[in-house]
């Protein structure tokens, strides 16, 4: 089977290929996991993704990063297949089974933000858990806590802005 590029030998081809699934399968599979919402759908974007790269070695002969190419790839992986899923006939549709939420990725997720929610100051902390868990408004938050609405909203937005930092680098691992 030719790899495409005739000055690259086969064996070569397999252990670049190898190295560069191994560096980037899990943070490109986190990817493809967040743009699809569904776990099966981004292993199939993955494998997309690697298939590319297999055929077009070329695109990295110039030096050019690597996870640069391979994330934009998964995201035109992704985007093709949302546009194929619009131009299918409307019979085709009734017949797709609905997508069953992946219940083992739900609690890693809950795990993950119990961890990091605990990683916060108790200030903002407490103004998350009022304003999301209490479901209460910011002037209902600023009375709660006695403090001024202003405060309420600046420290949602550092809390939150941690909140996805810590997230994104805990989901990444």
């Amino acid at each position: 089977m030719s790899t495409g590029s005739p000055g690259i030998s086969l064996a070569r081809m397999h252990d670049f290929l190898r190295v560069l699934y191994e560096d980037h399968h899990h943070s490109l599979l986190n990817f493809a996991t967040r743009l699809t919402g569904d776990r099966a759908a981004a292993e199939d974007v993955v494998q997309e993704t690697f298939l590319r790269a297999w055929r077009h070695p070329e695109c990295f002969a110039d030096g050019s990063s690597a996870r640069g190419w391979l994330i934009t790839v998964a995201r035109n992986v992704v985007i093709d297949r949302m546009r194929a899923r619009t131009v299918r006939p409307h019979e085709t549709r009734e017949h797709e089974p609905e997508p069953v939420p992946d219940h083992a990725q739900r609690v890693v997720d809950a795990l993950v933000m119990e961890a990091v929610l605990a990683s916060l100051s108790y200030e903002h902390r407490r103004v998350l858990t009022e304003l999301y868990y209490n479901d209460r408004t910011y002037s209902e938050v600023a009375v709660c806590l006695g403090v001024p609405a202003g405060t309420v909203k600046s420290r949602t937005h550092y809390a939150l802005c941690e909140l996805r930092r810590a997230f994104d680098q805990r989901q990444i691992r």
